[in-house]
């Protein structure tokens, strides 16, 4: 319990003392406010159900409608809260999950830690649906419990002292003459009742927690899947490996199917419960306080405040357990959302490991060794030198770590020691695979979208790069990765360079859907239109030689 605690701390706290404190402080308190207002009401509707119901007993039709009015503007009250407390409710939520949305993407994002979270095993499974579902979740949950608890509490001081007034006493014959008086029975009776209830659907109940952590993984698993499938559709059709991702969704919809299967059951089993439970609360009170009833000792307006107050402290003590399921759910979020931020910490953590990176005249690389995440060497006091302008081509095996030594100069891997000086200016790494974001194909095509450009320049662009087809289709929207081939894709990717203009220009297999003519032509556009620019390639093919000054050849790994 203290560990959930603190994780709960941990993640409420923040949005409480950032800067949209004064909204988030003011919109509780005014949510809190209406919840007490509703309880007083609750307390009003309490003295109202005895003298109205008096009032019929007795044939007093002047109380009668007194009565009538004095509801009327009770029930109008009661709307007036209830409506604005759903409403102020709601804008809380939306702003506080607007500022741990932003929040979180800005920490997933920030110093590439999506990306070392991958290389660390990735802590935290399917971060996309811990930020679009799991924060939502949370924080709809975190403030209805609370605010629900709140109103428990004071709902239950409140009418157990109506109902120890109520009660009266409860004589028991003890045998010999003696007799044993218990004061406020009926808060003695509803005490017991529902602290057994609460301690028996804890029982029950226990298992839900960890059923509802893993059933939001198995949704997760299986719906990551699908798209991912949706996303390489070509590549499945062209192996023909429809059988096989048929098995893999089937394996992974059987754990979403089998965990719910457990959660039907143990929810069956909490159902019978607690559904028992609350039918017999309702006759319950009457049961109990009958005898002084048809003893004449209260009238049916008393015995119909009795009932009122005995489910209101029953149900302010039953919290538990009406929201047994509710606090399952709430405390399987809090686990993910709580493991996905330890996720980004430990990451944060490791961030400030790795070469040690600094800028200067000319590139120079010096004492660099290079791990796997497994801490296997790959690199070994690797050194090289150059000055602009400058083509510099890395070569070696396939494992040898040519595409690590990119990543290392990128800043991106962490497994590694030594000195990298880049040389001043914009640096731009082109991938084996561009990125294009959703969007229109202008988007595609300014992306990162750090320089401004025209429609005509983006027209010239596409005709220079052999694209000029696409030049009509720029504000179209669509999914360009999967209508563009992989050739056209890298050529974008030259498209880019030609907008950026990059002081230095790493390009890993950058050319590998070419073909060698296409090839030729790129290369030779970036010398004629970035004379200045150091290029560093990795690639496979030998014609890559005669196109760049320099070559370096990284040795074999060892086994």
């Amino acid at each position: 319990m203290k560990t959930f605690l603190k994780r709960l701390w941990s993640l409420s706290k923040p949005y409480f003392v950032s800067a949209d404190w004064r909204w988030a402080w003011g919109l509780l308190l005014a949510i809190v406010a209406l919840n007490l207002g509703n309880v007083y009401l609750s307390v009003q509707f309490n003295e109202w159900y005895n003298e109205f119901y008096n009032s019929l007993q007795n044939y007093d039709k002047d109380a009668f409608s007194a009565e009538l009015f004095r509801f009327s503007y009770l029930a109008a009250s009661s709307i007036v809260m209830g409506v604005y407390s759903s409403y102020l409710n709601q804008m809380l939520q939306i702003r506080w999950r607007r500022w741990m949305t932003v929040d979180y993407i800005a920490r997933w994002l920030d110093r590439k830690t999506y990306y070392r979270m991958q290389l660390a095993g990735n802590p935290a499974d399917n971060p996309d649906q811990r930020i679009a579902e799991d924060i939502s979740s949370f924080i709809e949950v975190t403030l209805n419990l609370s605010l629900g608890l709140l109103s428990s509490v004071v709902t239950l001081f409140s009418f157990l002292f109506i109902l120890w007034n109520l009660s009266g006493d409860l004589t028991i014959p003890l045998g010999g003459g003696k007799i044993f008086v218990l004061p406020g029975y009926m808060v003695w009776v509803v005490l017991v009742y529902s602290i057994l209830g609460t301690w028996i659907t804890g029982k029950l109940g226990r298992p839900l927690v960890a059923l509802n952590f893993d059933q939001q993984r198995y949704e997760a698993d299986f719906r990551f899947s699908l798209v991912r499938f949706r996303e390489n559709a070509e590549s499945v059709a062209f192996y023909r490996g429809e059988e096989q991702e048929k098995s893999g969704f089937f394996a992974r919809f059987s754990h979403v199917f089998e965990n719910y299967w457990e959660i039907m059951k143990r929810n069956k089993k909490l159902s019978w419960f607690t559904s028992g439970y609350g039918q017999i609360a309702v006759i319950f009170p009457f049961l109990v306080a009958a005898p002084r009833y048809f003893a004449k000792q209260i009238p049916l307006g008393g015995l119909i405040q009795i009932s009122s107050a005995f489910d209101h402290v029953r149900g302010s003590l039953s919290f538990i357990i009406d929201s047994y399921t509710s606090i399952a759910n709430w405390r399987a979020v809090i686990q993910r959302l709580s493991g996905f931020m330890e996720g980004v910490q430990a990451v944060e953590a490791m961030a400030g490991d790795g070469a040690e990176m600094s800028r200067g005249e000319n590139l120079a690389v010096s004492h660099l060794n290079v791990d796997l995440p497994n801490g296997e060497p790959l690199l070994k006091d690797f050194s090289l030198q150059s000055a602009k302008p400058a083509a510099l081509l890395v070569q070696g095996p396939s494992g040898s770590g040519k595409s690590t030594l990119l990543r290392v100069l990128a800043g991106l891997w962490p497994f590694a020691r030594g000195n990298v000086t880049l040389p001043k200016g914009e640096v731009l790494f082109i991938p084996q695979k561009p990125y294009l974001p959703l969007g229109t194909l202008r988007d595609a095509l300014v992306y990162p979208g750090r320089m401004m450009v025209t429609d005509e320049v983006l027209q010239q662009e596409l005709a220079n790069c052999n694209l000029g087809h696409l030049s009509g289709r720029l504000a179209e929207v669509a999914p360009w990765s999967h209508i563009l081939s992989l050739g056209e894709q890298q050529r974008i990717a030259f498209l880019r360079a030609m907008l950026v203009k990059p002081d230095v220009i790493f390009l890993d297999e950058a050319t590998s859907a070419l073909d060698e003519a296409g090839e030729i032509y790129f290369y030779k556009l970036l010398r004629q239109r970035l004379p200045q620019a150091l290029i560093f390639s990795v690639g496979h093919r030998n014609t890559l030689q005669a196109l760049h000054d320099h070559n370096i050849q990284l040795p074999k790994r060892a086994a």
